[in-house]
């Protein structure tokens, strides 16, 4: 079915949101001071919390069973956003989204709150590789995950351990409008944190098209690696982001 550009970027806005204007004040990382300050379980700082400050957590196989439900409720939020929100048509199971890359190779970044998901990312590196699968890029270059284009890249995808990949970045629709910018924040935080921590110098994926918006207000350095093309709606392009810029 076709959509008109309009619907298409009204559609997308839902899970990729437009962020606030550059004249607003750009809400301030979640230093560590700040982890503190809220780790006290006292009732002023459970209801500054409540006013805006959600949780930025990285997720493994290792630590998962740390989060309780956690995980499963990233997955759970994954299905609305994806499936039942956007349409796109992915494995699911018992309520939860989920493909091929969610593995123990893979990290997933959760912005939430009271065990409440608003949004997050997954993290792939792209030394990753389990049976005839390595990560989303590589293997849509390959023909094996259409209808992603076999030119989504200029180049041939890195197979570099300093490389993550971030796919399924999201923000769930019940954020409500004020809230979104700290969230897209959190969310590019934590990532970009993560693969620092994981060793990698850059990030490699395939986001909104609107994703240069994002370079001015999030001073994030990024480059387009590859042209825009549609997908069920959506309008998306890869894109290339050091981890070295964005920092606390």
């Amino acid at each position: 079915m076709y959509l008109s550009k309009a619907a298409v970027a009204s559609k997308a806005a839902l899970v990729f949101p437009e962020l606030a204007p550059v004249e607003q004040s750009k809400p301030k990382a979640l230093t560590t001071a700040v982890r503190e300050k809220f780790s006290v379980r006292d009732p002023q700082s459970l209801l500054e919390i409540r006013r805006g400050t959600p949780s930025a957590s990285t997720l493994s196989f290792m630590n998962m069973h740390e989060y309780g439900d956690l995980l499963v409720n990233f997955m759970r939020a994954r299905k609305r956003t994806f499936i039942e929100q956007l349409g796109w048509d992915l494995p699911q199971a018992d309520g939860m989204e989920f493909d091929q890359y969610d593995t123990p190779f893979c990290r997933w970044v959760v912005i939430h709150d009271y065990g409440e998901v608003l949004g997050g990312v997954r993290l792939t590196p792209s030394t990753a590789k389990c049976g005839m699968y390595s990560y989303m890029l590589r293997d849509a270059q390959s023909g094996l995950l259409e209808p992603i284009p076999r030119d989504v890249l200029f180049f041939r995808a890195p197979v570099d351990p300093q490389i993550w990949e971030a796919s399924r970045l999201f923000i769930v629709r019940e954020v409500p409008a004020p809230r979104r910018t700290s969230v897209q924040t959190l969310i590019m935080n934590r990532m970009t944190e993560a693969a620092r921590e994981l060793g990698g110098t850059h990030v490699i994926g395939i986001v909104p098209a609107v994703w240069s918006r994002w370079l001015r207000r999030l001073d994030l350095d990024a480059i387009p690696v590859g042209p825009r093309f549609a997908i069920d709606g959506t309008i998306s392009q890869a894109a290339l982001f050091k981890t070295s810029r964005y920092v606390n």
